[in-house]
């Protein structure tokens, strides 16, 4: 038997033939792995779904169109109104706070900053991603709260407001890591172009650079608010769970996550009408999410630059 053997054009040794061969044989199966995964769980939220939808009581017209969502209530309706919009209203405030903050520390840290003072500020920035989603509800409503309280007379002490504001914080490592990667690959002849013509640094960050890199800080903003809206823990502490349509900040709300979790405590019995709403609720919330990725990209697709 020959000590070599041909792989992908190239004659390989017998030994790191096989290797080649099972580590492909692992990314494959990885891959293959990942794919099912994700199809099983599409699978599994129609069907349940589609048992919620098959009860007299609730049909897909009023799932989308009636303002109250009281399964657990003795007077039962089935409209998931009040849930989207306390999604979108708290994860709109996060946004808020994590992309003009996310961006201009992006710009800082890949523009103005000196080599010393990015590799001690990113890492400390990135601490954030590492803490605990229920530490931050709790900051949320131990401390943030309070103080918005001082500011705000009336203000509930579970409100969209406080949660949304902390979630932002908690988005912000994402919004500044992605976009900064994204400002960072811009080529350098770009800046120097900009620099021969007369230009300032600010007039090349804001005027090329950015413009350059707007792909990718889209994509940042879009993956963003995808993590806002399916937080959990935040809004379970801090927004309350108040199933009522408002578009006041300072009121309490309850989110399609927050909803989740209450069901999912164990006092409601499985297999019920209650129980399979959840089902309902995580199939909109995929919808929702599938559809911001759609739009990223698309986005990442228009507007991509391609540098040689």
């Amino acid at each position: 038997m020959s000590s070599t053997q041909k792989y992908r054009g190239f004659r390989l040794p017998r030994k790191q033939y096989i290797t080649e061969r099972i580590i492909r044989g692992l990314l494959f199966g990885s891959g293959i792995l990942s794919i099912f995964v994700t199809i099983s769980i599409v699978v599994i939220l129609v069907l349940e779904s589609s048992k919620f939808f098959g009860y007299e009581d609730v049909s897909l017209i009023k799932f989308l169109t009636d303002t109250q969502w009281t399964p657990l209530f003795a007077d039962k309706h089935f409209g998931i109104m009040p849930l989207l919009v306390g999604t979108l209203m708290v994860a709109f405030i996060a946004l808020l706070v994590a992309l003009p903050l996310g961006l201009l520390s992006a710009i800082y840290l890949s523009e103005y900053a000196k080599r010393n003072v990015r590799s001690f500020l990113k890492p400390l920035l990135e601490i954030l991603a590492g803490i605990p989603t229920v530490v931050y509800g709790y900051f949320a409503l131990v401390t943030v709260t309070p103080f918005l309280q001082k500011l705000i007379p009336g203000l509930g002490v579970f409100n969209a407001l406080s949660a949304g504001m902390v979630m932002g914080i908690m988005i912000l490592p994402m919004v500044s890591s992605l976009s900064e990667d994204a400002i960072r690959v811009v080529p350098q002849s770009l800046r120097n172009a900009s620099t021969a013509l007369g230009a300032t640094k600010f007039e090349t960050t804001t005027k090329v650079v950015v413009p350059a890199s707007l792909s990718g800080i889209v994509s940042a903003f879009i993956l963003a608010a995808s993590r806002a809206i399916g937080e959990t823990m935040i809004v379970a502490i801090a927004a309350g769970m108040n199933p009522t349509l408002t578009f006041s900040p300072f009121n309490s709300v309850e989110t399609m996550t927050a909803y989740i979790v209450q069901v999912s405590l164990g006092d409601t019995p499985v297999g019920t009408l209650e129980y399979q709403s959840l089902f309902a609720v995580g199939m909109a919330l995929f919808v929702m999410t599938l559809f911001f990725n759609l739009i990223s990209h698309l986005v990442v697709k228009r507007y991509r630059e391609v540098y040689q």
